[in-house]
């Protein structure tokens, strides 16, 4: 990496950056995931997240690369046994 700009990911297979699409997708996830986080305890945190998740795939409005793009925006943030837990929930909605 020799700067900022032209950095990507370790785990981006084709080192490619995510499309614009997919970002708002990400961003608007987010967003959901934060309006609904205000008072609320890690089991509804975790619950609300896997709703609404469920219900973007099943209505097509909510992809792999979305999910994937969430896991990678909020990975870094958590420790090592949130992170796994992440992922093996990212995993489970993949597979819907």
């Amino acid at each position: 990496m020799k700067d900022f700009k032209s950095y990507t990911p370790e785990n981006n297979e084709n080192n490619e950056p995510p499309k614009s699409e997919e970002m708002n997708n990400t961003v608007e996830l987010a967003k959901k995931v934060s309006q609904a986080m205000n008072g609320k305890s890690q089991g509804q945190l975790l619950g609300t997240i896997i709703a609404e998740a469920e219900k973007g795939k099943r209505n097509g409005t909510l992809t792999n690369a979305d999910l994937d793009n969430f896991y990678n925006t909020l990975a870094p943030l958590v420790d090592g046994f949130k992170r796994k837990k992440l992922k093996e929930v990212i995993n489970r909605l993949k597979s819907i």
